[in-house]
Parts: structure tokens; sequence; C-alpha cells
């Protein structure tokens, strides 16, 4: 699972710091009840905002990266599995995705998946695997995790994606919540230093990743909500309203739900960014 959802834990702030939302839709469609949503997206997109928004109302689950790593044994270690208890591949995925399903639902009716792009292929192939008779990835999707909606989660502006990626992978800071404390870090901290190599390979993995689920929800068929960056980061109360109504969910408009994440993004990354683009590289 992605360290970055996984954390449940909300740091408390004062009555006046707290935040009212209302379920305002992106959409005129009638309210359908859906049993899971997957959200779509790639690093530094916004996923973990969302994923803890989601996870604090209480009844729409408890949305991760359940499938990250692209292995069989992380996904059976993940859940405590080993694979000497399971006769055939298919059996272990069965008992894989079973316990997916129940953590990813919490206490509510509803299953949250949150999909990174580079653990996509590896996930359709188990899902072949386990449904066979099945003929394409929504309905082995559905098999799984029941009538789903789709959600992709983007980040217009590829470049400031892919320096926040890159200045997080130097740092090790991936999160932090509003009082500053750290949510995910998976290194020691270091002082990170402008690499515009490495800017430039993230900014066209970024921009290949958005292409291939695009190439992905026209083949398939699928018609996903849509949610920048830019519109979560800035009116993330009015995206969740809208959100849990295409979910079909009621959810009390006067509920309070706490500021999960704090931005990272600062001078530095402004910085690197107009440099980059001065050096004519994007």
């Amino acid at each position: 699972m992605g360290a970055s959802c996984f954390t449940l834990q909300m740091t408390a702030l004062s009555p006046n710091q707290q935040w009212e939302f209302s379920a305002t839709s992106y959409n005129s469609s009638p309210m359908k009840q859906f049993e899971s949503y997957v959200i779509c997206t790639s690093p530094r997109s916004g996923s973990t905002l969302l994923c803890r928004l989601l996870s604090e109302v209480g009844n729409a689950g408890l949305p991760d990266s359940h499938f990250h790593e692209p292995t069989l044994n992380e996904w059976l270690s993940e859940y405590g599995f080993g694979i000497s208890e399971f006769n055939t591949r298919r059996e272990a995925l069965s008992a894989i995705f079973r316990a997916a399903l129940e953590y990813g639902k919490g206490k509510s009716n509803v299953f949250g998946l949150r999909l990174q792009r580079h653990s996509f292929d590896f996930f359709i192939e188990q899902l072949r695997v386990l449904y066979p008779s099945l003929l394409d990835d929504k309905s082995r999707i559905e098999a799984a995790f029941g009538n789903t909606l789709f959600i992709h989660l983007t980040r217009e502006n590829k470049l400031d994606q892919a320096v926040s990626y890159v200045r997080a992978q130097q740092s090790g800071l991936w999160h932090l919540a509003p009082d500053g404390t750290e949510i995910e870090r998976l290194s020691e901290p270091q002082e990170p230093t402008y690499d515009p190599t490495a800017i430039e390979a993230q900014l066209r993995l970024s921009e290949q990743m958005d292409k291939d689920w695009q190439s992905w929800f026209v083949s398939g068929g699928i018609n996903p909500i849509r949610i920048t960056y830019d519109e979560l980061s800035a009116e993330p109360y009015r995206t969740l309203g809208g959100l849990l109504k295409e979910l079909g969910l009621e959810q009390d408009p006067r509920a309070e739900v706490t500021p999960p994440t704090a931005k990272l993004a600062d001078a530095t990354n402004r910085e690197w960014a107009e440099r980059f683009r001065s050096e004519g590289r994007s």
C-alpha cells in the first residue's frame, strides 16, 4: 500500500481551523450508488489529499494504493499471506483481492482504490488471471469490486508536477500535515539540488502517464469523473462534496473535515521551474 494514503490519523485543529464542504456535483447526472471507485492518477497529482479527505468522511471507504508494488510477493506480504498457503496463483490472488476489498471499505459499504499508473499493467495482468472468462478490463475490475466509478485525477501543469516529484525524491519528504508534522518521509533528510536531467525525464514520464490513462479510458469505453490538481488544492471541500454526490453518498453538508495535508511547493519549486524553462527545456 502507498504509505501516503495508509496513515489515517489526522492532526487535531481548533474549531476555527476546520472547514465545511457542500455536496456540489460536477454535472447534472442522477445520483447513482456505486460499490467502489478507482482513482486513476500519477505521482504528485494530489491523490494523497483526495484519499485522506475521502477516508475522513467515514462513509466513502479507505482509499489506498492497495496494489502499489507490482509483485505478487509484495501483495501477499501486505496482507499477511505466504505463497505456500496456496496451491495456485489464482487462489492467492483471490485471497489478496478479498483482503484488499475488506480493508478498502473500512466501516463503509464502498471500496476505494488509488491506482498509480506504474502499478497498472501488473494489476490488470493479475485480474486477467483471476477472471479469465471476462473479456475486458472494466468488467474484471467490477467483478472484483462491484459497480465502479472511475476518477481521473491529473495535474495539468506537468512541469510543476515533475519538479515536485524530483524535489520530494531528493529530500525524502513527500507529505506534510497542516501543522508541519511529517506524514510521509521515505529517506533521511538531504538538501535538494536542481537537476534538469531528472526533471526532464520525470516531465516526459508524467506526460506519458496521462496519455496512457486517456488511451485506456477510450479503449474501454470509460467516461471518468475528471478532477485536476488545481481545483482540488484550491477548493478541496467543494471537490469532495461533488465527488461524494457522484458516488451516490448522502453526506450532511454541515459536516466538518479537518484539512489533511499542506502544500509543499514553495519558492524553490518556482525557481526550478523558471530555470528549467529559461534553459529552453520545455
